[in-house]
């Protein structure tokens, strides 16, 4: 079997919804469900989010982090923290522990080194997505936020097979982003439930085509991935900006620019990143 025939492989089981997760992510997954009720209410999120250790622990880091905690009032309370920051935050931090937990049953150590390397460039794309949905974009920030978490879930799902189908790793990298990344991609996304406008995002960002400044919820995707300082292990994107090239980037936003915008925001990205990242 040689790579492409690998990435088939892979894709294929993904399209049958034939998924190998860990164990732990059933539960994860239940969890998404409930909240994805519009039934679910506050109190029961908040009694769902406790009965799981790690979703309790970021949920409370990221109540605290600057972009939603700006009083600088610390909160202890998982039930405070479900209060301030809502369902559709919950949904998308079900979700980063979900994305998470595919690199728990890697035991290859380069394979390891590249999953959490992704995970750095997930937490950073997803804070900067969240900002400039915000501030730039005025698109809804948990959104964005929500988009840039999913946007590499195929490849932290084919580094999890990659123990299975080696070949997946050899040869030449942009044969991930030509042969892998869109039907592996695809099949992870609608096994989790991603909803279409988000999927719209994530495929968007596969085509490299977008707007500055950027108009929707892809255009702000691909920006935040564009101003990640930290670059995805799996491969150069074709035509994506690099990252000295990436500092230049600058346009008007109404009375300031891209530049000072993150410039003010550099706390608020540092803080969600860093919540993001360690709960």
């Amino acid at each position: 079997m040689d790579r492409l025939e690998a990435f088939k492989a892979i894709a294929a089981q993904a399209g049958r919804g034939e998924l190998t997760f860990p164990t732990n992510i059933d539960a994860s997954i239940k969890l998404q469900r409930a909240l994805n009720d519009d039934n679910c209410h506050i109190d029961l999120a908040a009694k769902l989010v406790q009965a799981d250790p790690l979703l309790a622990a970021r949920t409370v880091a990221i109540a605290n982090s600057v972009a939603y905690n700006r009083s600088g009032m610390e909160i202890s309370s998982v039930k405070t923290a479900v209060q301030r920051l809502g369902v559709r935050t919950l949904q998308s931090l079900v979700t980063s522990v979900i994305v998470r937990q595919l690199g728990t049953k890697i035991r290859n150590p380069l394979l390891k080194a590249k999953a959490n390397q992704l995970w750095e460039h997930t937490a950073h794309v997803a804070a900067l997505a969240q900002v400039i949905a915000r501030r730039v974009s005025h698109v809804d920030p948990d959104t964005a936020m929500f988009a840039g978490i999913v946007h590499e879930v195929g490849g932290f799902y084919m580094l999890s097979q990659a123990e299975a189908y080696p070949e997946a790793m050899e040869g030449d990298p942009e044969e991930w982003t030509t042969y892998g990344e869109v039907p592996i991609g695809r099949g992870v996304l609608q096994k989790l439930m991603i909803p279409e406008n988000v999927m719209k995002a994530v495929e968007a960002m596969w085509e490299g085509m977008r707007a500055l400044p950027p108009e929707n919820l892809g255009d702000t995707l691909l920006l935040a991935n564009d101003l990640s300082p930290i670059a995805s292990p799996l491969h150069a994107r074709p035509g994506a900006t690099s990252v000295a090239a990436a500092s230049t980037i600058d346009f008007a936003v109404g009375d300031g620019t891209l530049a000072t915008i993150m410039e003010e925001s550099a706390e608020e990205v540092k803080s969600l990143t860093s919540a993001l990242l360690h709960g």
